[in-house]
């Protein structure tokens, strides 16, 4: 018999639908609940590719016993994080506060007025490693809530005022300037692994939005040492573990310092802006490998995460099926000598085994390698490589493809978007601008109202129940502004701007801080506001980068100005905690940049306007936004007085409220930018 999840949207809620568990979806009607029958709630968070999140699912949530304990004596709702980033965002501020760290799944245990009282992540179905079990806690719980209410209620309501008392330093002293950038700059020098890539130890994480200030920070002022860090660390992912060599795309981390053994599962966000940073590491080094990463992460985008209606599906599990009916953690991707030798034969087994990484002992689990690339191939064995790729990748088509997340993220998809346009316009692919394109429309009808309004998820081509946060605004805009500037077409830049005016409107705070949910979002226990970068750009910095760049097409104070008074926040970390910032160091070095505005006017099928339109999008300058079409177009306020010179195409390029002479030959364009 299902539960009351049958009829949700969230692949991850619908995992959970068939539970003895009597969940609840977050609702006031759950609360209500609670309240009439007098019991605590029990609060369990996850998302649909987390392993831990499977594990006590399967545990905990699958068992009678257990089941029966949980529905007795509570209300149980189950939340995806991803539909519903503000409720994980509070809640777990308030886990990490109490025990100092925080994870998925998420377990929390709150009173009928949502306030919480106690705090963990995974409990295992008997007591191990000093943990006590799942039964126990929710026993001990129990036993609180029946004969220490008033304890309890203290412990709560403590909790709840901590949380509402932690407002941010803003910094709200002026914009990050180039002592900042140089001290985040400096700072990150420091926990570089100048031997493997990277930053810190283990785990490792790709550095994507950081890459980007540091690719951004050597082509404004020429430091070797930041190029140096970003192109050492893109070329240590390549041809590490976490990324998949035969079928590309990156999985969500490594367990290892030397980028080996990765946690398997793939994010869209993850590929999106790993996929952007390798081609703008292609524009400021021509480097074929970073060309090759680009585009494999590309097509790995639209080959396994496209869905029917267009759009990019959230996530691959870490595990699948093994052949034995287990499922397993990475059983798609690693190989033994064995299974190398069953599909290639022997001789050209030892040769992929050589080229791979792939060892008797096994990088990774029972005897299993992850695929690596500890080196290029030579040019007589390139052919032969290629075919054992095409035969690897061919037999692992077989086996049984790990489960795909298929909801479609506004905010995702609006960084799907921006990789897929520049990509396909900087390697001339008009296929992948064209999927860039089918994305955005999907997001135009299903996820956007009349009044501009954003939906946080769809499925299937039907919206969710969920309100855009602040981070679906501001990467949605990010991404059509992106395409804006690869298609001509200015509908895009307009459609960026109705989604900006909603930031200002509805977004903002005082002192140029950003709030994460609506003005007239539900009240939670606190209003969720974290400038930090993590795995994606924070809502904030974002927010920061897009409004920056729509205020250069448009010469807007408005939103030039709440750019600035957001980045009051990388003024205060980036110092502090560069790693944590990444995004907010980006646009603050195209801040200090301009950015610059570029305006091709000419023809569209004249041989120079696409030349100089060419030149434009190659231009590594922070930040700089690209406006072309015929002079005088309505399409973009760029083009408006942009002449023709001497009857042919020209381009016009003004930072900080001045215009250099327009110029006719695409050399002297690239030498400006």
């Amino acid at each position: 018999m299902a539960n009351r999840l049958a009829h949700e949207t969230s692949p991850y809620l619908l995992q959970h639908a068939d539970n003895p568990v009597d969940w609840w979806p977050w609702s006031a009607e759950a609360f209500e609940e609670a309240r009439r029958r007098d019991v605590p709630v029990l609060l369990s968070v996850g998302y649909s590719s987390c392993h831990w999140c499977h594990v006590m699912a399967h545990e905990s949530f699958e068992d009678d016993a257990t089941a029966a304990l949980v529905n007795e004596n509570f209300v149980a709702v189950k939340v995806d994080r991803e539909e519903r980033p503000d409720v994980d965002a509070v809640y777990m501020e308030a886990v990490q506060a109490a025990t100092g760290q925080g994870g998925w799944p998420m377990t929390v245990f709150l009173t009928p007025d949502a306030a919480p009282f106690y705090f963990g992540t995974y409990f295992p179905p008997e007591p191990r490693h000093g943990m006590p079990s799942f039964p126990e806690v929710l026993e001990g719980v129990k036993g609180a809530w029946a004969d220490r209410r008033d304890e309890v209620g203290e412990v709560a309501e403590r909790i709840v005022k901590d949380l509402a008392g932690r407002s941010l330093a803003y910094g709200g002293d002026g914009v990050p300037g180039e002592e900042e950038l140089a001290q985040a700059l400096l700072g990150l020098t420091r926990e570089y692994d100048a031997t493997r890539g990277g930053f810190g130890g283990a785990p490792k994480f790709p550095p994507s939005m950081t890459l980007e200030f540091l690719l951004r920070h050597h082509a404004r002022t020429g430091s070797e040492g930041a190029l140096q860090m970003a192109a050492d660390t893109c070329e240590a992912m390549a041809r590490g573990g976490i990324y998949d060599q035969l079928g590309g795309g990156f999985a969500r981390y490594a367990v290892d310092r030397a980028w080996v053994v990765p946690h398997f599962e793939k994010m869209l966000y993850d590929n999106a802006l790993l996929c952007r940073v390798y081609a703008h590491l292609w524009k400021a080094t021509g480097s074929d490998l970073a060309r090759r990463v680009a585009l494999e992460t590309a097509d790995f985008l639209v080959r396994e995460l496209r869905t029917p209606e267009g759009g990019f599906a959230s996530a691959l599990d870490a595990d699948s099926d093994d052949g034995t009916g287990r499922h397993v953690e990475g059983a798609y991707y690693a190989w033994t000598p064995d299974q190398l030798t069953e599909v290639l034969g022997a001789e050209d087994a030892a040769l992929a085994a050589a080229h791979y990484g792939v060892t008797e002992d096994g990088t990774f689990e029972h005897g299993s390698s992850v695929l690596q690339l500890p080196q290029e191939a030579g040019p007589a064995d390139a052919d032969r490589i290629a075919s054992i790729a095409a035969r690897l990748l061919a037999a692992r088509e077989e086996r049984e493809r790990p489960g795909r997340d298929d909801k479609v993220v506004a905010a995702w998809n609006g960084l799907a978007i921006a990789a897929l346009a520049e990509t396909g316009a900087l390697f001339d692919r008009p296929d992948l601008v064209e999927r860039a394109t089918e994305a955005a429309d999907l997001l135009v009808r299903v996820h956007m109202d009349e009044s501009a309004r954003l939906t946080r998820t769809s499925k299937d081509g039907r919206a969710g129940t969920n309100d855009g946060v602040l981070e679906d605004y501001a990467d949605v805009a990010e991404g059509f502004l992106a395409l804006a500037a690869v298609t001509g077409e200015g509908a895009w830049l307009d459609f960026a701007g109705f989604l900006l005016d909603l930031v200002l409107d509805r977004f903002t705070a005082e002192g140029g801080a950003f709030y994460d949910t609506a003005h007239d979002a539900e009240a939670l226990i606190r209003r969720p506001q974290d400038p930090t970068d993590n795995a994606a750009p924070s809502g904030w910095t974002a927010a920061a980068g897009a409004l920056l760049s729509y205020a250069a097409h448009t010469g807007s104070d408005a939103h030039r100005a709440a750019a600035e008074g957001g980045l009051g926040v990388v003024k205060a970390l980036g110092p502090r905690a560069p790693r944590f910032i990444g995004w907010g160091l980006a646009v603050s070095e195209a801040l200090l940049d301009g950015p610059r505005e570029i305006a091709v006017v000419g023809a569209s099928g004249d041989a120079v306007f696409q030349e100089l339109r060419r030149t434009a999008l190659l231009a590594t300058a922070p930040g700089a936004v690209l406006a072309s079409g015929a002079p005088d177009s309505e399409e973009f306020p760029l083009l408006k007085d942009r002449p023709l010179v001497a009857g042919g195409p020209a381009a016009y390029v003004c930072r900080h409220f001045t215009c250099d002479a327009p110029v006719t030959d695409p050399e002297a364009l690239r030498r400006k930018l």
